[in-house]
């Protein structure tokens, strides 16, 4: 490590920075400067030609996060890696915690996300002032198991395999010796087989022998983790477990020697043991599919990729490919590595990344994301993106920094938590003692051995890891199952608190409505001069005139003609070569088509260039008063027909409403556009509450007149245009973000333009809160009905260690329930917290 401490104890210590975007002497003096701003800073060394900054400072006054803060705040960079270590050995979330104090203790490490369901932890630090090995070993010598690797999915599920196969080694041992020795307790106890007085030494020996490796070889983890537990000031589970098992086999050993007079519980102590590996055998196991979405999104990063460099195309690791490389993806493949297309023409699959199964055609300057599928065609991509930087690995970053952070509701479990362990030591304290002085005669057994049993019981019984699960299994389930149907929650809280919102206000163009106009209506003068003329014959009419129309427009990106020329493709219009076009400010266009001058604009341009349209009026009037633009078309400076356009409604947005309405919830339209328009949507998708011609300043008023009220708003748009509204709203929905998940100013993001995943958002979050309620419900309701009954004698400490053991599985297990969350299922009641 680049650190150093002047003498021993002394505050002062040394630490080199990696400094970026210095470029000259200016740079430097800078740097020095306003490090030295900082009153505990003793001395500053910046070197130019490498980069480097020398920084000796009081470490009693400033941390390093002082030093970085003040670097950035004049305008430069610190360089800092990024690392991950899996912990499989990790118990509880006491462990972990004790784990991310240990690593945030430590001079230039900058902060720590610990994800306890996953048992891996991510931490940021400056590689010139600590080392990945320094961190590694470090944690091997606060007693935890550590494994580490630069890919992600890789580590999990090594480490997730290690654990497994641990549990399963543990307990296939520990049921081979307390099966036996089960049974032959149980069998001599009721009489099944008589033994003698002076075979009974042995008898017992045997049972200790078959207890001891149970006791200390299967049970040395839990001893290893409450030594560790307790060395750093804190208590855990095994701490309780160790004191349990410990008891019932300890008291057994005086008996063995005949020192005292009594039963001798080893067959309690080993099943103790037993039950729990059990439970934790299953536990992990099951905790491990709570995760499985991030491991099927991390699963779609391909390994390899083919790169052309030079003449040669070279198969690379995904981590080596730079940006600008051009790689070749063959049809089967996937991509592997964000990028545009430079050749070709193909259809890729983007299921994974907007939930929406029809394959997209992609070709020359298409963008491509990485781990989508390329379906038929070859294509060659310039990659724009490095392998952490893709679409993909910002949607699995999100997930996972929303599975880490905590719901509000949390600090419920937390508080309990942090005083579970000493109280329950404390009740099983005062069992012991009251117990210990019940009358003789009330008793058909001997004072001590029934306190101790019961105290036995109240220790094995007690469960804080229900507790500590009952949040985090769920919120990663509800955030995995969301991210899956392209639903990106960024933080626990917003999955709070769009569970508990009462008014959904939304933008109406690009979130209810498509955001680009469409071609709605052809209206022909035939149909207006000659209206029983047959429809075969108008119809014909109307294909001429809007081939004469997008034949103008060929080439052009107005959204205007870029609509035109859809519809014709659509009806598969054969188009001509336009000539002589030319563009009319404010007007339309005008050209020459199959040798006849065409124009196509608004009523200005008709009155501009003398065209008679009076047959044509009537009807752009009715189509304008339905908010529709109209641009007529005419032929040799006669009107011959009339384009409609309007931004049409997507697909499933009066779906969508409709549920949402079921829900319970309010549907506001808000929208910057007119009012005939507005009022036009809202009465085609039933919403009665709708505001129009609002300008964002409006937009947060009218939120805040909601939140006013009491209410909590979700505001549903586009990310970009209603920025100001989505943050002032309880939950900001950035709908059709894309591969953009990153910049969308929302809480929650939602990659496609599906209006339904604002439906689908709610229930997931319904359903996740509730599931949280019932966890935690069954994890208070558990303990405070089961320790009572364990201290007041109604529970064999055997059957409260099998309850403790499988309380933490229950939990788990109600919160897996959640992935049985179809697309389209049912709605559930609001949540109110």
């Amino acid at each position: 490590m680049a650190e150093t401490q002047a003498a021993s104890g002394d505050t002062n210590i040394k630490v080199v920075l990696p400094v970026t975007g210095m470029t000259c002497a200016n740079c430097v003096a800078a740097i020095e400067r306003t490090l030295k701003k900082l009153g505990a800073v003793s001395r500053v060394a910046v070197n130019l030609a490498t980069g480097r900054v020398l920084v000796e400072y009081d470490a009693s006054v400033l941390t390093i996060h002082s030093l970085i803060a003040r670097i950035k705040r004049a305008g430069y960079g610190v360089v800092t890696s990024e690392t991950e270590f899996a912990v499989p050995g990790i118990s509880d979330a006491v462990d972990m915690e004790r784990l991310a104090n240990e690593l945030n203790n430590i001079n230039g490490v900058l902060f720590v996300k610990p994800f306890m369901v996953s048992k891996t932890v991510r931490v940021e630090y400056v590689p010139t002032v600590v080392t990945q090995s320094f961190l590694r070993d470090l944690l091997l010598s606060k007693g935890f198991q550590v494994l580490e690797s630069g890919q992600e999915e890789d580590v999990e599920t090594k480490a997730r395999a290690l654990e497994l196969k641990e549990h399963a080694e543990y307990l296939i041992v520990s049921a081979c010796l307390t099966i036996p020795l089960f049974f032959m307790s149980m069998a001599h106890d009721l009489g099944f087989f008589h033994v003698s007085a002076s075979y009974m030494s042995v008898f017992q020996w045997i049972m200790c022998a078959l207890a001891t490796p149970v006791q200390f070889y299967v049970g040395m983890p839990h001893y290893l983790n409450a030594y560790h537990a307790l060395r750093n000031g804190t208590a855990n589970m095994d701490v309780l477990v160790v004191l349990g098992s410990s008891a019932a086999y300890l008291y057994s050993i005086p008996v063995l020697l005949g020192l005292v007079n009594g039963h001798v519980y080893f067959e309690t102590s080993a099943l103790i043991i037993t039950l729990i590996r059990l439970g934790k055998f299953l536990e992990t196991r099951a905790r491990g599919k709570t995760s499985e979405a991030i491991r099927k999104l991390a699963a779609l990063r391909p390994k390899k990729a083919l790169v052309i460099r030079g003449d040669e195309e070279l198969s690379l690791a995904v981590d080596e490919v730079l940006v600008g490389d051009v790689v070749v993806v063959r049809p089967g493949d996937r991509v592997p590595l964000d990028g545009v297309v430079l050749e070709g023409r193909s259809n890729i699959n983007e299921a994974m990344l907007t939930g929406e199964p029809m394959p997209v055609s992609k070709t020359k300057g298409d963008r491509v994301f990485a781990g989508t599928l390329n379906m038929d065609g070859l294509l060659k991509i310039e990659v724009t993106a490095a392998s952490r930087e893709t679409a993909l690995a910002r949607i699995i970053r999100l997930v996972e920094d929303a599975q880490v952070n905590k719901a509000s509701i949390q600090r419920i479990a937390d508080e309990i938590s942090a005083v579970f362990v000493p109280v329950v030591l404390f009740i099983a304290a005062v069992t012991f003692i009251a117990w210990l002085y019940l009358p003789e005669q009330a008793l058909s057994e001997g004072l001590f051995s029934r306190a101790l049993m019961n105290t036995v019981a109240v220790l094995l019984v007690a469960c804080p890891c229900a507790m500590g699960l009952a949040t985090p299994t769920a919120i990663v389930v509800g955030t995995g199952l969301a991210a899956e149907r392209g639903v990106l929650f960024r933080t626990a809280e917003a999955l709070e608190r769009l569970a508990r919102v009462s008014w959904v206000v939304m933008d109406k163009t690009g979130t209810v409505t498509k955001g680009q106009p469409s071609v709605v209506n052809v209206v022909v003068a035939l149909q207006v001069s000659a209206p029983n003329s047959p429809v075969a014959e108008i119809q014909r009419e109307q294909m001429r005139v809007l081939g004469l129309a997008a034949s103008l427009e060929k080439g052009s990106t107005h959204p205007i003609a870029v609509a035109v020329l859809e519809e014709a493709e659509r009806l598969k219009l054969a188009l001509v070569e336009a000539q002589e076009i030319q563009v009319e400010a404010g007007l339309g266009v005008k050209g020459r088509v199959n040798g006849r001058q065409v124009l196509l604009g608004n009523e200005r341009m008709m009155v501009t260039y003398q065209v008679a349209f009076d047959s044509l009026r009537g009807e752009a009037e009715r189509l304008q008063s339905e908010g529709k633009t109209v641009i007529f078309v005419a032929e040799d400076d006669k009107a011959v027909g009339l384009l409609a356009l309007s931004d049409r409604l997507k697909e499933d947005a009066k779906e969508a409403v409709a549920n949402l309405r079921e829900l319970g919830l309010k549907v506001f339209l808000l929208t910057g556009d007119n009012a005939r328009s507005a009022q036009q949507v809202a009465e085609a998708l039933g919403i009665s509450d709708v505001k129009a011609e609002a300008m964002p300043e409006t937009k947060i008023s009218e939120i805040q007149r909601l939140q006013a009220q009491g209410d909590k708003v979700a505001m549903v748009g586009d990310g970009i245009n209603d920025a100001p509204a989505l943050a002032q709203a309880d939950v900001g929905i950035a709908i059709g973000a894309g591969a953009d998940v990153a910049s969308a100013a929302a809480s929650v993001t939602l990659i496609s333009n599906e209006l339904m995943n604002v439906y689908r958002a709610f229930v997931i979050a319904r359903r996740t809160m509730k599931t949280i309620r019932q966890n935690l419900f069954w994890a208070l309701f558990y303990n405070v009905l089961l320790i009572p009954a364990a201290a007041l004698g109604f529970l064999n400490p055997v059957i409260a260690a099998g309850a403790m053991a499988f309380s933490s599985l229950f939990v788990v297990t109600n919160s897996l329930r959640l992935k049985k969350i179809r697309r389209g299922d049912q709605p559930v009641a609001p949540t109110v917290v």
